[in-house]
């Protein structure tokens, strides 16, 4: 069993296998051209494998793999597959922007992945293009269509900014119940890649638009999850993520391993270590020994807040596409 400096269980895994993007986010990373690490600098599967049987074997049994954009990474199915017959329980899941899901989630599927959250963040095709800086509406909602079809696990994860895509809360709540599929709000992270001029909506403005027209209760927080669940008086359940609150980090079970070995602590901080060069030699004991000085370090609480008075760093340095949110 993995513990952090602080007595909490670290079993979930985040890898993000590559920073390449095909879309341009303008919450994430909109400047184009952008500089991109070479392929020859990232970990291989295989080093990649090594660190997920070490960190398998020590008792994570979630793994999610993020990006960029993970499908853009060629062969990623081979990745997966070689997770799920290392251990054919672990929860195995993916984050994409669903541009690439619909001729790649029968092969994800027989792959081993059990579950995958999609983003989508307007039902129209303007204010899409709007905020991927791509025409890819259509090709979402198919890839949407198909990891239902194939029997995967669905998620939707959305957005929401001012004067953009606010005024369709209501909207993707409806799309994704009548799909009885769940939905995320997730409040946006300020950070120095994305664009100037957006400003996102917090929860209680979510929650307003939402109370125009349904009643909902809150859910008690279940597990390690970042996200608050609320119930609609028709069952349906949606959440909400709230970056600037700290109150799921006493629960936190995360680490993350980027693209070029880093392993990152907390999503919040800068702090990380590398495991590429014990991985690449075969130093098991070594790979280990920064894992578990990782984990000692784990901060214990980010470091936003909503309390004016105390504010500080709130616009994050981190590099999102990186490290998968």
């Amino acid at each position: 069993m993995l513990k952090d400096g602080h007595g909490r269980v670290v079993d979930y895994l985040r890898i993000s296998v590559t920073q390449r993007c095909n879309f341009r986010c303008i919450y994430c990373m909109p400047e184009k051209p952008f500089s991109w690490v070479p392929k020859e600098e990232l970990l291989s599967y295989e080093d990649m494998f090594k660190f997920v049987k070490i960190a398998i074997d020590k008792g994570v049994n979630k793994i999610r793999i993020t990006g960029g954009e993970p499908l853009l990474r060629e062969d990623l199915h081979l990745f997966i597959q070689m997770i799920y017959d290392y251990k054919n329980d672990i929860d195995l899941c993916l984050t994409t922007n669903g541009y690439l899901v619909r001729q790649t989630a029968q092969l994800l599927k027989n792959s081993g992945l059990k579950r995958i959250n999609i983003s989508l963040d307007s039902l129209k095709k303007e204010t899409t293009k709007k905020i991927s800086q791509k025409d890819v509406l259509d090709e979402v909602l198919k890839g949407i269509k198909k990891a239902i079809d194939v029997g995967l696990g669905v998620k939707i994860n959305t957005v929401p900014l001012k004067d953009i895509n606010d005024s369709e809360i209501l909207d993707i709540l409806e799309f994704c119940e009548n799909l009885d599929i769940p939905v995320r709000f997730i409040e946006y992270m300020e950070n120095s890649f994305a664009s100037t001029d957006i400003v996102g909506c917090k929860a209680e403005e979510i929650l307003a638009t939402i109370s125009t027209k349904y009643n909902y209760k809150k859910l008690p927080r279940v597990g390690s999850s970042p996200a608050i669940y609320y119930k609609l008086e028709s069952g349906y359940q949606f959440g909400i993520i709230e970056p600037y609150e700290d109150d799921f980090c006493e629960s936190c079970n995360r680490m993350r391993l980027t693209a070029e070995g880093l392993l990152i602590p907390c999503l919040y901080f800068e702090d990380a270590l590398s495991i590429k060069q014990t991985v690449k030699e075969d130093d098991t004991d070594g790979t280990i020994a920064v894992l578990e000085n990782v984990l000692l370090n784990k901060p214990e609480k980010n470091r936003w807040t909503k309390n004016e008075n105390e504010k500080q760093n709130e616009t994050s340095s981190r590099a999102f596409y990186e490290t998968g949110g």
